[in-house]
C-alpha cells in the first residue's frame, strides 16, 4: 500500500503543542498520523514534524500541515512517497515503548517486547492524543501507580479528557472492581477509546470493572452527573480548562477523594494549584517529567485532614 509523508523541521514548542492539543485534521474521515521527534539530543530545541497520509496530500493538506510549524514559514517541506509500506506500522516504529511504574504502554510493533511482569497496554499511534509518549500521560501513570503503593483503594474513577481512553484503562487495571468513565469533548476521541478497548479486552459499560465512554464537554453532563461523587479524578487537559474547571471538577470529587492534574507547564502549577486549593482541595505530591508538572491533589473530609 502506498502512503505519503510530508517533514518538516520545528521547535520542541511546537512539537508538544502538537501533542496537547487536537490536530487541525481531526475531522478528516482519515486524517493523517502525526509524529514529532528530536533527531540530535545535542540540539535540543531543533526538533521534526512527520505526518504519514494514505494519500497523496493536496495542496491544502500541505498548506494545514505548515500551520503546526510556524518557525519553518521559510522552509519548503520534505514530501515523499512511500511504497508497499504498511503506513500506520512504519509511522510507529520511532516509538518506543514506555514503562510508567508497573505499566508497559506500547504500539502494535513491539508486541513482542512486553516485559513479564508489567501491566501491557497497547495503544495505537493515531487519531488522538494519549499514546503514553507525551511526559504528561506518563506522569499521570506514575501518579496511579504511586496510589496503589500506598494501598488507596478507588471504587468510582474519571478519566476526563481521555484522548485514547489510556488512563482510564490503566485505571480499571489497577483497581479491577471500580466503576470508571471516561470522558472527552471531542467524539472521535471517543471513537478512538471504544477501539482501543476491544483491543486490549477492556470491558464497556456501566457497571463494577467496565469503563463508560462518553462524550461529554464538561462536568455538567448529565452522566458524568449521575455517576458523581467520585473517589478518584484524573485530568491530563491544558492549564487554563483545569483552572476553568476547578469549581466543578472539586464538586463531583467525594470528600478524602484523589485528583490527578496534568497538561501544565511546570511555571503554570502553582496557579492551577491554587484554584483547586480555593475549593478545598490541598497538594499530596507533584510528579516532574521535564517541563510538565503532574498534580496530584486530594479533598478535604468534613472533620479535617484524614
Amino acid at each position: 500500500m502506498s502512503s505519503w509523508k510530508i517533514t518538516l523541521p520545528c521547535t520542541k514548542a511546537e512539537a508538544e503543542a502538537v501533542e496537547r492539543e487536537e490536530s487541525p485534521f481531526a475531522a478528516f474521515e482519515n486524517p493523517p498520523v502525526l509524529m514529532s521527534s528530536e533527531p540530535d539530543e545535542t540540539k535540543p530545541d531543533e526538533w521534526r514534524l512527520d505526518g504519514y497520509f494514505e494519500t497523496a496530500p493536496t495542496p491544502d493538506d500541505i498548506a494545514l500541515f505548515r500551520t503546526l510549524a510556524p518557525s519553518a514559514e521559510r522552509i519548503e517541506p520534505s514530501i515523499e512517497q512511500l511504497a508497499d509500506e504498511d503506513w500506520v506500522t512504519m509511522s510507529q516504529q520511532g516509538l518506543e515503548p514506555i514503562r510508567a511504574g508497573r505499566f508497559f504502554v506500547h504500539t502494535p510493533a513491539h508486541r513482542d517486547a512486553i516485559p513479564a511482569d508489567a501491566i501491557a497496554l497497547e495503544i495505537d499511534a493515531g487519531r488522538a492524543f494519549g499514546t503514553g509518549q507525551h511526559e504528561t500521560t506518563t506522569g499521570c501513570l506514575l501518579a496511579m501507580d504511586r496510589l496503589k503503593e500506598g494501598a488507596i483503594s478507588f471504587d468510582n474513577i474519571l478519566d476526563l479528557g481521555t484522548g485514547t481512553g489510556l488512563l482510564a484503562f490503566a485505571a480499571l487495571k489497577l483497581w479491577p472492581d471500580a466503576k470508571v468513565a471516561a470522558s472527552d469533548i471531542d467524539p472521535v476521541s471517543i471513537d478512538v477509546s471504544a477501539e482501543n478497548a476491544a483491543i486490549n479486552g477492556i470491558p464497556t459499560g456501566t457497571g463494577k470493572g467496565e469503563v463508560e465512554l462518553i462524550v461529554a464537554a464538561g462536568m455538567e453532563h448529565p452522566r458524568l452527573a449521575a455517576r458523581a461523587p467520585y473517589d478518584l479524578i484524573v485530568a491530563n487537559i491544558l492549564a487554563g480548562p483545569l483552572i476553568d474547571l476547578a469549581p466543578s471538577v472539586a464538586a463531583a470529587l467525594a470528600p478524602g477523594g484523589r485528583l490527578i492534574l496534568a497538561g501544565l507547564l511546570n511555571t503554570q502549577a502553582e496557579a492551577v494549584t491554587s484554584a483547586y486549593r480555593r475549593q478545598g482541595l490541598m497538594g499530596s505530591f507533584d510528579i516532574v517529567r521535564g517541563d510538565w508538572t503532574i498534580l496530584t491533589m486530594r479533598k478535604r473530609k468534613a472533620l479535617g485532614w484524614q
